[in-house]
C-alpha cells in the first residue's frame, strides 16, 4: 500500500486506492429475487437437507447469483483487495487522549427538550449538583430491567455486583469533586460481539466464544477508563448473520416504537436499550449495516466508523474485512462523545495507532470549512418505498434550501453485483470462524446461511475482492473530483420490518434472503469499501398495512437518512448529523419523537 496526495490541499492517506473512474454500467434497477421465504417446519426440513447434502447447498448457492461475479470481464483489470483499511494521516502530532470539548456542556436547548431522551449530560449534571448519584441511577435501572421482560430481553448478561461496584466508585469520585469526565457515571451497554472481562461471549448463540485468558476489547475499555458504567452485554441477531434481530435462542428484543416491528440488527439489543430510554449510549458492531439499520428503525443516531479506526484487540472479528465497532445514541452529542472515546488510538495496534485521535467539534476546522456537497445516485436513492422517500426528500430539501448544501448526481457502477460480493465475502468470513462441530447448535436459518456460504469457490471469492477494488477506486475518483462530498441515501428502502410469522418466527426463526438483501441495499457499501457512514432519524411513518386495515399495528415507525463520507471523514459526517438533528427535533416542529415504549429515567433519579 502507498501514501497518496493529489496536490490539491487534500489530506495524505495510507492505503488510498488507485484513483480510477469505474466502468459505465446501466442505471441501477432494483433486483427481483427468487429466494424462498421459509418458516417453521419447512425451514427446518430444507436446512436439514442442505447441511447433509452438498448438492442441495450448491444449488442454493447458485440461486443467490454469486456465480455471476465470474462473468464480469471488467474485473480482469483489477487486483483483489482483501482489506479496505484507508488511513487519513495526521497533519501534525497530537495527544492520544480523547478530546472531550464537544460534550462538556448540556448541548443545545433542543437536546433536553421535553420530547427527547435523557442525555449523558443530564446524568453528569445531576451527579455534580447532588440531585442523584450514580449508585441511585444504577440501582433503579437494574430494578427496571429485571422487572420488565421487554427490557430484560435486550440484555444477555448483567452482573449486578460489577455494575454496582462501578457505580459506587463513580459516586465516590463525584463526592470528592474529581469525576473523570463527561462519561463518568453514565450508564452504557456493550454488544455481545465484544470481550468484557468477567462476562461470557456467545454472539447470542449456543456457542461459547469467551476468551480463555479474559480481557476487554480495547475500545470498550475506553468506556471503562472514562468512568462509564457498563450495565451489561446486549442481545443480538445470532452470530450477527441477519438484520431483524429475531433470535429464537436468546429472545428477540422489542422495538419501543412499535412492538409489531423488529428492532433491526444485528445490534438490536443495544438499539432497544437506548431507544427505550434505559441508557443514552450503547456499543454496537457493524458488518453489513448492523449499527445503522437498528438505529434507523429505533429512531437513533448510529455511526459505522472508518474500517479499523477503532481497535478491537484482543478480540478476534468474525468478519474482519467488513465489520467494525462503533456507537449508537439518542442524540448527536452523545454519539460524538462515545465515538471520541471508542476511537482513541491503540498504541499496541499497528493499524489503530496510525490514526489521528478524533478532534472535538468545537476545535475542528470541519465545523466551519467542510464542503457542503451531497452526492446522490438517483436511481439507487429512489428505489425505496414512497413513505421513506418522502421523509428523506423532506430532509434533503432542508439541507439544500436552508443550510446551503448542494446536491450533485453521481454514477455508482455495479451496485447490485457489489452487494452480492459483500454478501459472499461476509458469509465466507463468518462460516470460516464458526466451528463445524457447532453448526448444528445454530438456528435453522443460520445453519442454512452458513452451509450456503461454505460452498463459495476460491475463484469466486477472489472475484468479489476484485469488485471491492473496483468500487474503492471509483469512490477515490469521486472524492478527488468532489473533495468532502457525502454520499446520501435512505438508510433502508423500507420503513422497518414487521413481525409477520407469529409463533413460527419467535420459536424457529425464519429465512427471507430477498427482503434482507433489499433492506441492506444502501448500507453494505460502506462496510465493503471501509468508509465511515452515519444514520440519522428524519421522519415517522405509518406502519405498513395499517391504513388499509390489517397489517402491523402499533405506533409510527422511524425513517433514517444515511451519509457515507470519505475514509477518515467522521468529522464531516458529525457536522452533517448535527444539522439534521437540529431540524428533526426543532421545538414544536418535530419530525421525530420518543418511542411510545420510552421509560422515564427520572422515575429512579429523584432520590
Amino acid at each position: 500500500m502507498s501514501t497518496t496526495a493529489d496536490g490539491k490541499n487534500r489530506p495524505r492517506f495510507y492505503g488510498y486506492p488507485p484513483i480510477r473512474k469505474g466502468p459505465e454500467t446501466p442505471p441501477y434497477a432494483a433486483p427481483h429475487g427468487n429466494n424462498p421465504v421459509l418458516r417453521g417446519l419447512p425451514l427446518a426440513i430444507v436446512t436439514s437437507i442442505a447441511t447433509k447434502l452438498n448438492l442441495v447447498g450448491s444449488l442454493l448457492w447458485s440461486n443467490t447469483g454469486f456465480g455471476n461475479l465470474r462473468q464480469i470481464k471488467e474485473l480482469d483489470d483489477y487486483e483483489p483487495r482483501y482489506d479496505p483499511t484507508v488511513i487519513k494521516l495526521p497533519i501534525h502530532s497530537t495527544s492520544s487522549k480523547p478530546n472531550e470539548e464537544a460534550s462538556n456542556d448540556g448541548s443545545a436547548d433542543y437536546q433536553e427538550a421535553s420530547n427527547r431522551h435523557y442525555s449523558a449530560a443530564y446524568y453528569t449534571s445531576g451527579y455534580k449538583t447532588g440531585k442523584f448519584t450514580p449508585t441511585q441511577v444504577v440501582t433503579g435501572l437494574l430494578e427496571q430491567i429485571s422487572a420488565k421482560k421487554h427490557h430484560s430481553v435486550a440484555f444477555l448478561q448483567i452482573i449486578p455486583e460489577k455494575v454496582l461496584a462501578a457505580a459506587e466508585a463513580s459516586t465516590a469520585r463525584y463526592k470528592s469533586g474529581h469525576p473523570l469526565g463527561p462519561l463518568d457515571g453514565v450508564p452504557v451497554a456493550v454488544k455481545d460481539e465484544a470481550d468484557l472481562d468477567g462476562y461470557e461471549k456467545s454472539f447470542a448463540s449456543r456457542i461459547d466464544y469467551t476468551r480463555k485468558n479474559g480481557g476487554t476489547t480495547w475500545c470498550v475499555q475506553k468506556f471503562e477508563d472514562a468512568g462509564a458504567i457498563i450495565v451489561g452485554k446486549t442481545n443480538m441477531h445470532e452470530l450477527g448473520l441477519d438484520i431483524t434481530n429475531n433470535n429464537p435462542i436468546k429472545g428477540t428484543p422489542v422495538n419501543p416504537y412499535n412492538p409489531s416491528y423488529y428492532t433491526g440488527g444485528s445490534s438490536g439489543g443495544s438499539a432497544s436499550a437506548v431507544s427505550s430510554g434505559l441508557i443514552p449510549i450503547a456499543h454496537g458492531v457493524d458488518g453489513g449495516g448492523s449499527i445503522r439499520l437498528p438505529a434507523a428503525w429505533c429512531g437513533l443516531y448510529g455511526l459505522k466508523p472508518t474500517h479499523d479506526r477503532l481497535s478491537i484487540l484482543p478480540t478476534v472479528s468474525l468478519a474482519a474485512s467488513n465489520g467494525v465497532m462503533g456507537p449508537m445514541a439518542s442524540n448527536m452529542t452523545d454519539l460524538e462523545l462515545a465515538y471520541r472515546h471508542l476511537a482513541t488510538p491503540d498504541p499496541s495496534n499497528p493499524v489503530s495507532s496510525l490514526f489521528n485521535p478524533p478532534s472535538s467539534s468545537s476545535s475542528s476546522s470541519t465545523q466551519h470549512h467542510h464542503p457542503k456537497i451531497l452526492g446522490i445516485c438517483n436511481p439507487w436513492f429512489s428505489s425505496s418505498t414512497p413513505s421513506v422517500l418522502a421523509a428523506c426528500n423532506a430532509a434533503l430539501d432542508h439541507y439544500t434550501t436552508t443550510l446551503g448544501y448542494e446536491t450533485i448526481p453521481i454514477p455508482l457502477p455495479y451496485l447490485h453485483e457489489g452487494q452480492l460480493a459483500h454478501a459472499l465475502t461476509i458469509l465466507s468470513e463468518i462460516s470460516t470462524g464458526t466451528p463445524a462441530s457447532a453448526l448444528a447448535s445454530l438456528t435453522p436459518a443460520n445453519q442454512l446461511l452458513l452451509s450456503v456460504g461454505a460452498q463459495t469457490p476460491a475463484q469466486t471469492f477472489l472475484q468479489a475482492q476484485k469488485m471491492r477494488a473496483l468500487l474503492m477506486a471509483h469512490l477515490a475518483f469521486l472524492w478527488t473530483e468532489y473533495p468532502g462530498m457525502l454520499i446520501v441515501t435512505p438508510t433502508t428502502p423500507d420503513p422497518g420490518w414487521a413481525v409477520e410469522g407469529g409463533d413460527r418466527e419467535s420459536r424457529y426463526g425464519f429465512s427471507d434472503a430477498d427482503k434482507s438483501l433489499r433492506n441492506m441495499r444502501f448500507v453494505w457499501l460502506a462496510n465493503f469499501v471501509g468508509a465511515p457512514a452515519l444514520s440519522i432519524p428524519v421522519g415517522m411513518v405509518e406502519p405498513e398495512g395499517k391504513k388499509g386495515g390489517g397489517g402491523a399495528g402499533g405506533g409510527k415507525v422511524p425513517v433514517g437518512l444515511m451519509a457515507m463520507g470519505e475514509w477518515g471523514d467522521e468529522e464531516g459526517l458529525m457536522e452533517w448529523g448535527r444539522r439534521g438533528e437540529e431540524w428533526a427535533w426543532k421545538k414544536e416542529e418535530e419530525k421525530v419523537w420518543r418511542a411510545e415504549g420510552w421509560v422515564d429515567a427520572g422515575g429512579w433519579t429523584k432520590g
